[in-house]
């Protein structure tokens, strides 16, 4: 946020002052509050970045929306797809911006990949396999249930969503995961899409520290090696057709800065969102089908938008 040219840290809020007075010191952001309350009264405030657990994510948007605040809400966007589109609708009614901050669609290598697909450099694509996972230590709030965790939450978000950046929006979900603790810690599942299309993703709170995506076409394969989190490096496709096969290597840049100024279009320019607020509710849908059938042991339907999306 400190890179993008149209933003101002005005203030932080925590629960704990002193972890609120140590993190304004850190990034020189000039007001410290020690209730959220007191942040979203502050006039001053455009909009806020709700980076608080699943399980909160619904309510202090919707209380930053009552106080006229723009919302820039981390993935995914709630606990299930009702939330978030509660939410939707709370920031409709009161006139203010939602985005959901999914950071790594804004990466140039994503604009370059959907290039590749609109082009047809590997035909029809009708398989995406996602995959991220990593190890969380003990008393990471992602292994609390009451606070929306969980990895398919978490990590999970990501394939599912690349995979409907993809193909569309799927039709039917099967899953099958490990639990620990009331959350699932590894999770392997198969969204079903029109036309006979698929998507293959993995995720996991105890699992090897990967992440990846290969996309199928009719006609060749592209191979993203670190599509969610290039970090500053270079991020690199990879094409194989039956041509041959290519590298293409994307120069590095904060991929969080970006989405920040598109934020800051849409709030300050008036611009349509590249990712409407909808979006965030049809890969809550995705999501919410992929746990249903891990705890069911069968084959779930996707529910369909709802009408207005």
């Amino acid at each position: 946020m400190a890179g993008s040219r149209r933003h101002a840290v005005l203030a932080v809020a925590s629960r704990d002052l002193s972890r609120a007075r140590e993190f304004a010191a850190r990034f020189a952001i000039p007001r410290v509050y020690d209730a959220y309350e007191a942040l979203l009264a502050d006039p001053e405030i455009d909009a806020v970045y709700n980076p608080l657990p699943n399980a909160l994510h619904r309510e202090w948007t919707e209380r930053a929306a009552s106080a006229g605040k723009h919302v820039l809400c981390e993935k995914p966007l709630g606990v299930s797809a009702d939330d978030a589109a509660a939410m939707v609708g709370s920031c409709a009614r009161h006139n203010v911006a939602l985005a959901e901050a999914f950071m790594y669609r804004h990466h140039p290598q994503i604009d370059r990949l959907q290039a590749l697909l609109r082009g047809g450099a590997v035909g029809k694509p009708w398989l995406v396999r996602a995959w991220f996972s990593f190890t969380t230590g003990p008393g990471n709030i992602r292994l609390d249930p009451a606070l929306g965790g969980g990895g398919l939450l978490d990590v999970g978000s990501y394939a599912v969503n690349l995979s409907r950046l993809v193909l569309g929006e799927p039709v039917s979900a099967a899953a099958e995961a490990v639990y620990e603790h009331g959350v699932d810690v590894r999770l392997s599942g198969l969204l079903g899409f029109p036309g006979g299309r698929a998507a293959l993703v993995d995720c996991g709170l105890r699992a090897p520290l990967r992440q990846g995506c290969e996309i199928v076409g009719t006609e060749g394969t592209i191979t993203l090696a670190r599509p969610f989190q290039p970090e500053d490096h270079p991020a690199v496709l990879h094409l194989a057709t039956a041509r041959g096969t290519t590298t293409e290597e994307v120069p590095g840049t904060n991929q969080y800065t970006v989405m920040l100024d598109d934020f800051a279009g849409v709030v300050l320019d008036g611009r349509a969102p590249r990712f409407p607020p909808f979006d965030a509710v049809a890969n809550m849908r995705a999501l919410d089908a992929l746990a249903r059938a891990a705890r069911t042991g069968r084959r779930e339907s996707v529910a369909p938008a709802a009408a207005g999306e």
